[in-house]
């Protein structure tokens, strides 16, 4: 691959349900990258666990989610809007547990705020 990168967009409902769309939109844009198998299936669960995340602090609304790839890495950033991480509420138990994942799958795992968004970096093996 050259080091071209590129820009996905995707915007869904934040309905767990739509999380395997997420997951393999993901995995597609892993492969435009120099990845292994074992690490593209690291981007699908990473990227799993923060649509989960993102559903339980924006349930039912839009969620942008962006995709930023090249040939030695997948960036992904999960747009929260005005969520407010210190204040998680009932979110705070599927924070711990996306925390811990995405804490040791990803190579970075950022919670951003003003605008909050979870921005995950992971990259490439090969």
């Amino acid at each position: 691959m050259t080091n071209a990168s590129h820009s996905i967009s995707l915007s869904v409902s934040a309905d767990p349900r739509l999380a395997r769309l997420v997951r393999m939109t993901a995995a597609n844009v892993a492969m435009l990258s120099s990845m292994s198998v074992d690490r593209v299936e690291d981007i699908r669960m990473a990227a799993e666990e923060a649509f989960i995340y993102a559903c339980s602090v924006r349930p039912s609304r839009e969620l942008p989610i962006r995709f930023d790839v090249d040939a030695q890495q997948v960036c992904m950033t999960f747009e929260l809007g005005d969520f407010d991480f210190d204040d998680a509420g009932s979110a705070s138990e599927t924070a711990a547990y996306a925390d811990l994942i995405l804490g040791a799958v990803c190579d970075s795992y950022e919670k951003r705020s003003a605008p909050s968004a979870l921005s995950l970096t992971l990259k490439a093996d090969v």
